[in-house]
């Protein structure tokens, strides 16, 4: 079932969230730009396919929750750029779930990392990133109209966008990143993470998994965390090594001369 919507002034406007026709066991809340939630996302989907679980694939918008900080000064260098590559193709998927429902949104998610995260480093993809070109090949990757390209520049969708993104942080609270997780949506507990450098193996999956959600039962677990992280375990950053090479990271980006050297 698609999205409701509301009409006002002659135009269409989509409801801030979508409908509660079908119960889900995980609410994912998603940015496409962000590598960790691209990880995380493929690490859900190997539980999801163990353990027979429904996956809500939502939206957050990195530039939209940052709307309010000066890029210049608070950001390495090409974070603006990315984080509105995000809002543009979330800006797609929100059309998607509204016209089609929410099934489709699991093959959007999967082509648009595929297209960027599985890319060889050096390979300029990121100057492509949610280009109309781009989102097109998206679009048939997922085997969806081609026409949903459209909605890139489509501003009316930001705001469904950032309701979602504010509902994710409502539940979280605001130091946190993304991804996020609502476990047992609607009232169960959310988190941000796990951020995790590289996808696991089957077995691995669920062996997370069950650690995570026991963590996440105890009624006073809220943190585990470390700045030091595995560079992350993708062909656009260099591909996948048996060694892990540790970076230091603030924020959710690497430091000083680290980032600027990241940009691909």
């Amino acid at each position: 079932m698609a999205d409701s919507a509301s009409t006002h002034n002659g135009l269409v406007t989509p409801s801030p969230l979508p409908s509660e026709d079908a119960p889900y066991d995980i609410e994912f809340f998603w940015d496409p730009v962000c590598q960790f939630a691209w990880i995380t996302s493929r690490w859900i989907t190997k539980v999801a396919v163990q353990r027979e679980f429904r996956v809500d694939w939502r939206f957050i918008s990195l530039r939209l929750i940052n709307k309010d900080k000066d890029y210049a000064t608070e950001f390495p260098p090409g974070y603006e750029f990315g984080h509105t590559a995000g809002l543009r193709m979330l800006r797609v998927a929100a059309a998607i779930r509204h016209e089609l429902g929410r099934d489709p949104l699991g093959s959007i998610v999967a082509a648009y990392g595929h297209s960027y995260w599985d890319q060889p480093q050096g390979s300029g993809m990121r100057a492509r990133l949610s280009t109309t070109d781009h989102v097109v090949e998206v679009l048939e990757s997922a085997g969806l109209p081609t026409q949903f390209a459209d909605a890139l520049d489509d501003t009316s969708w930001d705001t469904v966008i950032d309701a979602e993104s504010e509902l994710a942080l409502s539940r979280t609270g605001r130091d946190v990143g993304t991804p996020i997780i609502t476990f047992q949506p609607p009232d169960g507990l959310s988190f941000f993470g796990p951020v995790i450098s590289r996808v696991p193996d089957d077995s691995e999956a669920i062996e997370l998994w069950d650690a995570v959600t026991t963590l996440a039962r105890f009624p006073g677990f809220a943190e585990m965390k470390r700045s030091m992280r595995e560079r992350p375990q993708l062909n656009i950053f260099g591909g996948v090594s048996d060694v892990p090479v540790h970076e230091d990271w603030q924020g959710g980006h690497l430091r000083g001369h680290l980032a600027r050297d990241r940009i691909s």
